[in-house]
C-alpha cells in the first residue's frame, strides 16, 4: 500500500512540474532595463549580428535540427510584418546557434528556441523561451515601434 501511495505522490509531483513548465514556455518575460547599454564583447557580438540600436529588433536563435524553431520563424515574421509600417519597424534577425555559439553564450541561451526583443537603443527588453504567441510578441513590440516617445 505504501508503494502505491509513493507512486501516486510522485506522479502528481511530476504532473505539477510538467504543467508549470508548459505554462511558462513561450511566455514573454521582461528583462531588466539598464540605463546604459551593455558594453564589451556582448555589445560587439550584438552589433555584428545586426542589433545596432538603430531601431527595435527581434533576435531569435535556431538550428537546422530544431523543430519548434520553424514555428518561431513564422511567429516572428508575422509580428514584424504586422509592424512594418510603424515609425520604427522592428528588424527580424535569426541566428543559427551552431554557426554563432559565442553570441548564444554571451546572451546565456540555454535552450532552443530562444527569442530576444531589443529596444531602439539596443537594450534587451524581453526574453522568450519556447514558441511565443504572435499576439504576445506583437504586444511586446508595439510600444517599441511607436517612435521616440515610447520605451
Amino acid at each position: 500500500m505504501i508503494e502505491i501511495t509513493i507512486l501516486a505522490v510522485m506522479l502528481l509531483a511530476g504532473l505539477a512540474v510538467g504543467l508549470y513548465l508548459r505554462r511558462r514556455e513561450g511566455a514573454v518575460r521582461s528583462a531588466p532595463v539598464t540605463l546604459d547599454r551593455d558594453t564589451g564583447a556582448r555589445e560587439d557580438l550584438l552589433v555584428a549580428a545586426g542589433v545596432t540600436g538603430a531601431g527595435p529588433a527581434v533576435l531569435h536563435f535556431s538550428a537546422e535540427w530544431c523543430g519548434p524553431c520553424a514555428a518561431v520563424r513564422r511567429v516572428v515574421a508575422d509580428a514584424t510584418g504586422d509592424l512594418a509600417d510603424s515609425p520604427q519597424p522592428p528588424r527580424d534577425i535569426e541566428i543559427d546557434i551552431d554557426a554563432d555559439p559565442a553570441l548564444a553564450r554571451a546572451l546565456n541561451v540555454l535552450s532552443l528556441p530562444t527569442t530576444f526583443v531589443f529596444d531602439a537603443e539596443g537594450r534587451e527588453r524581453f526574453r522568450i523561451s519556447g514558441v511565443p504567441k504572435t499576439s504576445d510578441l506583437r504586444s511586446a513590440l508595439g510600444p517599441l515601434t511607436a517612435g521616440s516617445a515610447a520605451g
